[in-house]
């Protein structure tokens, strides 16, 4: 983990309520794809955690959704401006389990890490499907972000605007594959459960209060006792959780 102040390069909108953010500084503590920040927002207790949708050597891309007065804060923000960042935040997805054929599953604003994954996925020569899902066709983006990285992509919406009508589980069910990534709200993670047809990884959504495993704020069960989301997590292993 590492704390510094971070230079904004670009904050634009992609989508309905869906911003686009490009940091600006040291990105060395970030190793694995499904790695998270901590942001520091002037007037607010809190950090806001947001996942990493891509980095590299000098700068992170962010994406995030406006839905409350920190994010709409920094909506606000243009470049040259800076934000106070704990970069390399939780443990990553292990792409090295995934087999030869994985899908990867993003619902929403638990699309951009999935961005990450794709990109590690494909360089090591794998063939990857990608399922977004969303609740209208104003809320889709990164779709042809994952078709230029040579992904195979299905759009899911609730109300049938664009792609299949329904949920990330409806295309699931019909397709053949080694393993799966997979991050979102709950209710489309108990959803995925209940079809996955192999072994897989879930990146947990949780509210957070410090970002490092000190507060115990955001613990999860599982087989192996109460692991902490910020800390021993984000990215759980599907057969050690207790839904």
């Amino acid at each position: 983990m590492k704390q510094q102040i971070m230079k904004i390069l670009s904050n634009e909108k992609i989508a309905k309520d869906i911003m686009k953010m490009v940091l600006e500084g040291d990105t060395s503590s970030l190793t694995k794809p499904g790695q998270f920040i901590n942001i520091k927002l002037s007037g607010k207790y809190l950090r806001r955690p947001i996942s990493v949708c891509d980095y590299n050597e000098n700068t992170i891309t962010i994406i995030y959704k406006i839905v409350g007065v920190g994010t709409e804060q920094m909506a606000e923000m243009t470049a040259g401006d800076t934000l106070d960042v704990l970069n390399g935040l939780g443990n990553g997805f292990d792409t090295s389990l995934s087999g030869e054929n994985p899908v990867l599953i993003g619902g929403g604003v638990g699309v951009p890490p999935m961005y990450g994954v794709c990109k590690e996925l494909i360089k090591n020569g794998k063939r990857v499907k990608v399922i977004l899902g969303f609740n209208s066709k104003d809320d889709v983006f990164y779709k042809e972000e994952f078709e230029r990285l040579g992904a195979e992509v299905f759009i899911t919406t609730a109300d049938g605007s664009m792609g299949t009508k329904g949920f990330v589980t409806d295309v699931l069910k019909g397709l053949d594959y080694s393993y799966f990534f997979t991050c979102g709200p709950m209710p489309m993670f108990k959803a995925v459960e209940g079809v996955a047809k192999t072994s897989g990884q879930y990146s947990f959504e949780e509210r957070m209060g410090c970002g490092f495993g000190a507060c115990m704020g955001c613990s999860c069960k599982t087989k192996y006792g109460n692991k902490r989301i910020c800390k021993d997590g984000p990215v759980l292993i599907r057969e050690e959780i207790i839904w």
